[in-house]
């Protein structure tokens, strides 16, 4: 059986990550697709688990190979997501999520407009800026700049399928779990997770 492709795309500061972790923890059959970046490697982050980190001049050759399945710019770093890993565990069988921002699902939407769009919000602007200044490194005009950004990625939210609000971390976990839950009870793939079953209950 295919898995299912799910997008799931936030503004920064809305617990994407955080919640996508969660997620993959509590369902199993799920997988986060691991994107090549351009942006330098952090402290305790590890390639090929994290990111796959490389050159620009890689990234721009994956490119014109085609390679990418979606590709982006955000704040001056070059993110992709390779189509090969992620049609190698969609055809295993198994479900995997894209965490991405707005330019990117609309590419994979083009590409494969059978993928579940999920975009997380904030409860608010004055809690996204209080979670913003909470990380306690980055500078005022920096702030302020992914406050920008965050408003720009906001009003793509009406581009989703499914909208969940990240006010209560546990809530916000309960409806992306049931979204899951729900896409694998749909008739088309019950029936062939049940064939033998249905083929037993109908003879």
């Amino acid at each position: 059986m295919i898995g299912t492709l799910y997008i799931v795309s936030a503004p920064s500061g809305a617990g994407k990550t955080s919640l996508v972790k969660a997620l993959v923890d509590t369902v199993p059959g799920l997988s986060i697709s691991v994107s090549h970046t351009t942006r330098p490697r952090r402290d305790g982050e590890r390639d090929g688990i994290d990111y796959h980190f490389v050159g620009a001049e890689t990234f721009r050759d994956m490119i014109a190979a085609g390679d990418f399945l979606e590709h982006a710019e955000v704040f001056g770093n070059a993110y992709g997501t390779a189509i090969s890993a992620v049609q190698r565990q969609l055809t295993a069988g198994t479900d995997v999520i894209l965490e991405i921002d707005w330019q990117g699902a609309q590419q994979v939407r083009q590409a494969m407009p059978e993928c579940v769009s999920i975009f997380v919000l904030p409860p608010s602007r004055q809690e996204l800026d209080r979670r913003l200044r909470e990380r306690g490194k980055d500078p005022e005009e920096v702030i302020a700049r992914r406050m920008r950004e965050a408003v720009n990625e906001m009003s793509h939210y009406d581009e989703y399928d499914y909208l969940v609000v990240n006010d209560a971390f546990g809530h916000a976990l309960d409806e992306l779990v049931s979204i899951v839950r729900t896409r694998r009870l749909r008739l088309v793939a019950q029936r062939e997770r049940l064939a033998g079953t249905l083929a037993d209950l109908l003879a």
